[in-house]
């Protein structure tokens, strides 16, 4: 039985994620960006709390923690990190499966934004909530980890099936498809660069995102193809994403 997923704005460029077992009638939200906007959500949803699903420690996917567990009694999972600023009561890694209801999520370790970031995947529903490792043509920035370690994580989320839907936390993507067209002239990812400009005009989400959407345009998954066109050519694809990676973070 599929899964819900209520899907909402919060603070400056976040996106607030609910998501219902349809079976039990269970929800959870995945990070915490804003905890009165989710209470609000959850309000009017008439939707029942019981799982907080962290990705990683930052103050915008856990800073709601604490609010939200004193006003729901839910249960927060995470990685390990999420105590540096917040309270956590299981913690998972790579491999372990958490429970929502009748939906299970596997955890995957998608470490380099930060040390201990992890995604959650149904493959029965075909739904990846990936924080801020991945975006719509984007990915997280660096932070903690290092190229081989952002490269490796980000590998593992393209080879999800490319139908799998990506639930990424910020509505970035206009930003990410202008850096993108600086440094691939893909005829697709003109293309979808235009869509995108079309939609926030309108005032639309760009995300969900699917897997197969990014392995085509998102420079990032691309990075070995474009190595050459940012004279790094012949080196491991590890090295082709830190070339990329670079460049975006000094594009202005």
């Amino acid at each position: 039985m599929p899964i819900e997923i209520r899907q909402f704005p919060c603070l400056s460029d976040n996106y607030g994620y609910l998501v219902r077992d349809r079976e039990t009638g269970l929800a959870a939200t995945v990070d915490t960006p804003d905890a009165d906007a989710i209470l609000a959500e959850l309000d009017k949803s008439g939707w029942k709390l019981a799982l907080i699903l962290n990705t990683h420690w930052h103050p915008d996917h856990a800073g709601g923690n604490e609010a939200l567990k004193a006003a729901t009694g839910a249960e927060i999972v995470g990685p390990a990190e999420v105590r540096r600023i917040a309270p956590l009561d299981r913690e998972v890694r790579e491999g372990d499966v958490v429970r929502l209801g009748a939906t299970e999520f596997q955890v995957i370790g998608v470490g380099g934004h930060t040390l201990g970031h992890i995604a959650y995947y149904s493959p029965a529903d075909g739904v990846a909530f990936v924080g801020d490792a991945l975006f719509a043509l984007g990915c997280g920035r660096v932070f903690e980890g290092d190229a081989a370690m952002m490269w490796s994580s980000l590998s593992k989320l393209a080879a999800l099936p490319d139908e799998t839907v990506v639930y990424c936390a910020h509505e970035y993507t206009a930003s990410n498809a202008r850096f993108a067209l600086s440094v691939d002239d893909d005829p697709a990812l003109a293309a979808r660069a235009q869509a995108v400009f079309a939609a926030r005009e309108r005032g639309e989400p760009t995300v969900p995102t699917t897997i197969g959407a990014e392995r085509a345009t998102n420079p990032f998954l691309r990075a070995p193809r474009l190595a050459g066109k940012l004279g790094v050519s012949g080196v491991p694809d590890h090295e082709a994403f830190a070339a990329v990676r670079a460049a975006k973070d000094s594009f202005r």
